[in-house]
């Protein structure tokens, strides 16, 4: 996958380093958060307390994907995992909204599999689903939040996501990357976007119209 060309000196030499440090230490700083979700989760949800999913990261590779479970694990008589709708709990919805669920994320950030900010990982599946632009998301490391999860989140589309992504890739500099952090937390503290107009959560990328 080819990478954006120019790579200023934020992104070349300070970004990485940065988020290790400030990841490390929120992991040490709510680590009494997350021990209270865990346990949580554990009464409420049940066993496994981690959600753990393949992810494509920079340039496509591979990482493994470190959440806090929101769903539970029914299924059908065929042993079919039931829509997001059904397993999605009252506890669930609020892990999501408040965007406690993504706290595990901070290692992957330490481990270096993502960054604070950039585009989200999403399914491996959606890899061979890209047109040569969206696939460009791929060209940094995938983030705990990112331009497009404060400019609508869930409620915009898909489309309207990776553009938001490829602007990201093409503008990573400190102030900006500072800003989105910022932005963030409003929209968490406002429950912007969480789920999108007819899923509860977000429906799959099965591909543009426009390749």
């Amino acid at each position: 996958m080819k990478n954006h060309i120019y790579k200023g000196p934020y992104e070349k030499f300070i970004k990485r380093p940065l988020d290790f440090l400030l990841s490390l230490f929120a992991l040490i700083v709510l680590s009494p958060i997350l021990l209270v979700t865990a346990i949580l989760v554990r009464i409420k949800l049940g066993s496994p307390v981690l959600f753990t999913q393949d992810r494509p990261g920079k340039d496509g590779k591979v990482f493994r994907l470190y959440k806090f479970r929101s769903m539970t694990s029914q299924t059908d008589e065929n042993g079919e995992l039931l829509p997001d709708e059904v397993r999605l709990t009252g506890f669930g919805k609020k892990l999501r909204s408040t965007s406690l669920d993504e706290l595990p994320e901070l290692i992957n950030i330490v481990k270096g599999d993502m960054a604070i900010v950039g585009p989200r990982p999403l399914l491996v599946r959606y890899l061979e689903r890209y047109n040569a632009h969206q696939a460009r998301r791929h060209e940094v490391r995938p983030g705990f939040t990112g331009l497009a999860q404060v400019n609508g989140r869930n409620s915009i589309s898909w489309e309207e996501k990776f553009d938001w992504d490829v602007k990201y890739v093409d503008n990573v500099t400190f102030l900006g990357d500072l800003k989105i952090i910022f932005d963030t937390v409003g929209v968490v503290l406002g429950h912007k976007g969480i789920s999108s107009g007819t899923s509860a959560t977000m429906e799959e990328f099965m591909g543009s119209d426009t390749k």
